[in-house]
């Protein structure tokens, strides 16, 4: 199954070079699409660059910072317009390991229709990482699971695959969310559509180079765009007990 990983840059010159490395080791079938929101430091020239060397690598320019939501939206439409199978989800930062990516691949071939890499399910872990990381995680795994019902582990992973399939069931005209709600918002649609979700145990390790991009804003659009799904669900929810 042709497999393309999708890798969202702003501001990695330092880790990318690392992370495709990886991957040649790791993924070595794989194609990768950097979509790079028109970093400062050089990151997309560097990968214009690597790309003319190493047929593999392809690069995605936006014109305007679009977010986490936006680069990877850009990255789904121009597979779903080539010939991919499998798409995947990657940090560029190296906190997302290569070598678990055939465990996500391996997922998707055997009937999934999303795998997402999870740290908490038995198995998963995370690496360097203060306490406060790990509240503000399990705290919002646990938030979206309350108001929305996943039933997912770890909603909130950015390290996934997904059947080509999956993504074309999806109405990805309608997702606006830009930052790590983007996760949350993905994994819904999915369990909506009633699609095959897996969670493959992954460790996920703290970021060496570069800075996190976490900040008030994407945490508050988080917050406000679970609960207003939430208030949607339990109004579907009313409605369905209504017509009995």
């Amino acid at each position: 199954m042709k497999t393309l990983v999708v890798i969202p840059t702003y501001n990695e010159i330092d880790s990318l070079p690392r992370t495709l490395a990886a991957l040649d080791t790791w993924a070595p079938a794989a194609h990768v699409l950097v979509v790079d929101d028109g970093s400062p430091d050089g990151t997309g020239e560097w990968a214009d660059r690597h790309a003319e060397s190493d047929s593999r690598v392809n690069v995605l320019h936006n014109s305007v910072k679009s977010g986490l939501g936006g680069a990877y939206l850009a990255g789904f439409r121009w597979a779903l317009a080539r010939d991919w199978d499998i798409v995947c989800e990657m940090d560029a930062d190296g906190s997302h390991r290569a070598r678990d990516l055939p465990q996500l691949l391996a997922a998707v071939r055997d009937g999934a229709d999303l795998a997402i890499g999870s740290r908490w399910v038995p198995g998963g872990a995370v690496v360097n990482w203060p306490r406060n990381r790990h509240l503000l995680s399990r705290g919002a795994n646990l938030y979206a699971n309350v108001l929305i019902g996943l039933g997912v582990s770890d909603a909130t992973a950015g390290f996934r695959a997904f059947r080509r399939e999956t993504l074309e069931t999806l109405d990805l005209e309608d997702v606006e969310s830009t930052g790590y709600c983007f996760q949350i918002d993905m994994t819904r649609r999915v369990k909506e559509a009633g699609l095959r979700i897996a969670e493959i145990p992954v460790t996920f390790v703290e970021r060496e180079l570069g800075e996190s991009k976490m900040d008030g804003d994407i945490i508050n659009e988080a917050l406000v765009r679970v609960a207003r799904w939430g208030v949607q669900r339990r109004g579907r929810q009313l409605r369905g007990l209504a017509r009995r």
